[in-house]
């Protein structure tokens, strides 16, 4: 047994570290500040630390942030026996958060989230959506283009098509003229997006409805499907652009907050008005932590029919904790705030 007093590591990316290096690579500012504020929710945490060291204090335990670039040496130093990681932020190829899982299954350290391995999926969301297509998910199919070429031609659609960026932009469109109608728009996006983010297009056969968050904490251990929180997410349009999401979060938000441009969408419980929808939801996600490997936290985006169709959108194994949704499932599911109730997950895995 160790004799070390038990820790809870939190490693994130600060958004600064990530633009200063994007600035070096030859990105321009703008588009920087724009692929970096995907790490805001380091931002938005970093005030409440504070908050979480208290929390774990009272449980037992320590609390230590470490910025993704420490995390290396910061576990050399700790006990494997006694320390557990949560990783805030996942990235393979604009962040780089799938290091710190890796590490730590490298250390032999306890972790909070998924196997590192789908650290790298989730942030490729082409292959994620092969993956998840072989598992029999309703994940509407795509192709794949790359400054203006085909790699992948997409399937015919009557409804028109969905371009978004294959690592960047996770269900984002970019910008207003994301749903096209025609595959000469969808090359002409795609080479806007590589000649701004260098990254490929995926574009999916557009999928009618209203967006949905699945979010889950393992609050305890054995805990499963029935502690997923379900909910339409309103925000008064069909897709979220850039512009949109750096409203949302971090700096950006704040900017947007203090010049009165923030409208924070509105959640309903999918139950309440569509229980069928409700149960399909708990299923995909029963498959996506049986078949896939989610656990502990994580989060499925979705599109919601009228008559209860689903359609899979994506998963995160790193939902933005901060953000209004995940603080809203933490109250409605688990009674607590955000700090205490990450500090309760990180005890019961230690202590349990």
């Amino acid at each position: 047994m160790s004799s070390h007093k038990p820790k809870l590591i939190l490693v994130y990316e600060p958004e600064k570290a990530c633009f200063d290096r994007l600035i070096a690579d030859g990105y321009a500012p703008q588009r920087a500040t724009e692929i970096s504020s995907y790490l805001a929710q380091s931002t938005d945490l970093a005030p409440e630390f504070g908050a979480l060291a208290d929390a774990c204090a009272g449980r037992g335990l320590s609390f230590v942030p470490v910025a993704l670039d420490d995390a290396a040496a910061a576990l050399d130093d700790e006990d494997p026996q006694s320390t557990l990681v949560w990783t805030l932020s996942d990235g393979i190829a604009y962040f780089r958060g799938g290091a710190s899982p890796a590490l730590a299954r490298l250390g032999g350290f306890k972790t909070i989230g998924a196997d590192d391995s789908l650290f790298a999926l989730c942030q490729d969301k082409f292959r994620s959506g092969a993956v998840l297509g072989a598992l029999g998910l309703p994940v509407p199919p795509a192709g794949l283009a790359r400054n203006g070429n085909w790699l992948v031609e997409p399937p015919a659609s009557a409804a028109g098509w969905f371009v978004k960026p294959n690592r960047l932009g996770a269900k984002i469109g970019i910008w207003p003229d994301s749903r096209v109608t025609d595959l000469g728009h969808a090359l002409e996006l795609s080479r806007r997006v590589f000649a701004a983010y260098r990254d490929d297009v995926v574009v999916q056969p557009y999928v009618a409805g209203r967006n949905v968050r699945a979010s889950f904490l393992g609050l305890m251990p054995e805990v499963g499907v029935e502690a997923l929180g379900v909910s339409f997410v309103d925000s008064g349009a069909d897709f979220q652009t850039m512009a949109d999401s750096l409203a949302l979060y971090g700096d950006t938000g704040e900017a947007a907050k203090a010049a009165g441009h923030y409208a924070e969408p509105e959640l309903a419980p999918v139950a309440n008005s569509q229980p069928a929808a409700d149960v399909r939801i708990r299923a995909i996600a029963e498959r996506l932590m049986g078949g896939l490997g989610l656990r502990d936290v994580f989060s499925v985006d979705l599109r919601v029919e009228a008559d209860d169709t689903v359609h899979l959108i994506e998963f995160e194994v790193c939902p933005g904790l901060p953000c209004f949704d995940f603080r809203a499932y933490c109250r409605q599911q688990w009674g607590l705030e955000l700090a205490d109730a990450m500090a309760e997950t990180a005890a019961n895995r230690l202590f349990r």
